[in-house]
């Protein structure tokens, strides 16, 4: 009897020690603005790269600036219909984009902040652009087909459209008690975007290459620069710890990848999946061909975009990274006031790429990609 007590005492901590609740602990921490919501849009790509450049803005001034996601999509919706009149339809549309799609319209049009323009219209206090983009693509469509495009006139319509549904942009405004245009704001904010950067790592390109990324949302031709996977993560862990913060893309759609529960996860064995959601797993050791396999075979895609801003661990060491999401804080619906922390193995197999400034790269890296 002895015995048998002893021996259940035994598979009541063997079970413990391998099932235990998850209980996080901060290791890094990046200031950065308050979790927002997206709300019903595909506009994550903008509002994961304008929390990094408020976060940039923060770190090189000390200044909290809440700048408007929307004026970045008002000015890339055009370029999207472009693409696809002048493509003939051969091209995708739709409300997703990319990091380098804010940098780009930011380069060429400035920043506003949130107090200039909302992108809201009169009434309504969450955004969504299910009507907005129906419309869009009509006029893109309708061009693409033509046998001779109007261009003055569809592009009339865009404007037209993008002022019903998102409002008309202020041609200067008063922030902090001076007046400001969008350039003027830009230079006022300090950032240098050609400082910015975006690495990945797949092996259809050289290492240490810079090349274009054969992802749907990439409608801009934007360039990568490739790393080796291990180099990719250490790249990232270093920025973090210099007090850089990360712009994000990656691909959410795995079951293990929770808002709710406020993780994101790789089991090692699948029947963990549910499990793993709320208890401590074995994961997945992710490697460079792994990973490519997951890309090649559509696994892993572009679907969402997200902003790094620190690390924490578990109890048993295991570390995550801290993600920024926008899917906003109701309780109901995320955990961690709308922070993920995603494990280091979903991050080698699920990201697609990192934006980062430059000097958060390892100085050897920066060598190699002649930066």
């Amino acid at each position: 009897m002895k015995k048998l007590l002893c021996g259940f005492a035994l598979f009541l901590a063997s079970a413990n020690a391998i099932s235990q609740k998850y209980e996080f602990q901060p290791v890094k921490d990046i200031p950065c603005e308050p979790v927002i919501s997206q709300d019903a849009t595909g506009t994550c790509w903008s509002f994961s790269t304008t929390s990094f450049l408020e976060a940039e803005i923060l770190r090189k001034t000390g200044k909290h600036v809440d700048l408007s996601e929307m004026y970045n999509v008002r000015h890339t919706y055009p370029k999207k219909v472009y693409n696809y009149v002048m493509r003939q339809g051969h091209a995708q549309f739709g409300e997703g984009g990319l990091s380098h799609d804010v940098i780009y319209s930011a380069k060429e049009f400035g920043l506003m902040p949130q107090s200039a323009y909302s992108g809201l219209t009169p009434g309504s206090d969450k955004y969504n652009h299910q009507q907005l983009e129906k419309e869009l693509e009509e006029v893109a469509k309708k061009n693409a087909t033509s046998k001779s495009p109007d261009a003055a006139q569809w592009k009339a319509e865009v404007s037209t459209i993008l002022d019903k549904y998102m409002g008309v942009e202020p041609a200067d405004f008063t922030f902090e008690g001076k007046k400001y245009t969008a350039k003027s704001f830009l230079e006022m904010t300090k950032l240098d975007l050609s400082d910015y950067v975006t690495i990945t790592s797949f092996t259809q390109s050289p290492f240490y290459s810079n090349f274009i990324l054969d992802i749907p949302d990439n409608f801009a031709y934007g360039s990568f620069y490739n790393l080796p996977l291990d180099e990719f993560v250490k790249n990232i862990d270093n920025a973090l710890e210099k007090g850089y913060t990360l712009a994000l893309d990656t691909d959410v759609s795995e079951p293990t990848f929770s808002g709710k529960a406020g993780v994101a996860v790789l089991p090692e064995n699948t029947a963990d999946a549910a499990a793993i959601l709320s208890e401590i797993k074995p994961e997945k050791n992710v490697t460079q061909e792994f990973r490519q396999h997951e890309y090649e075979n559509f696994d892993t895609q572009d679907d969402h975009l997200m902003h790094i801003v620190g690390k924490v661990k578990d109890q048993k060491g295991n570390l995550y990274y801290k993600v920024k999401n926008s899917w906003g804080t109701d309780a109901k619906s995320v955990a961690n006031g709308g922070f993920v922390y995603m494990s280091v193995p979903y991050l080698k197999l699920k990201a697609i790429s990192v934006m980062v400034h430059k000097d958060g790269l390892l100085p050897a890296t920066k060598k190699a990609l002649k930066i």
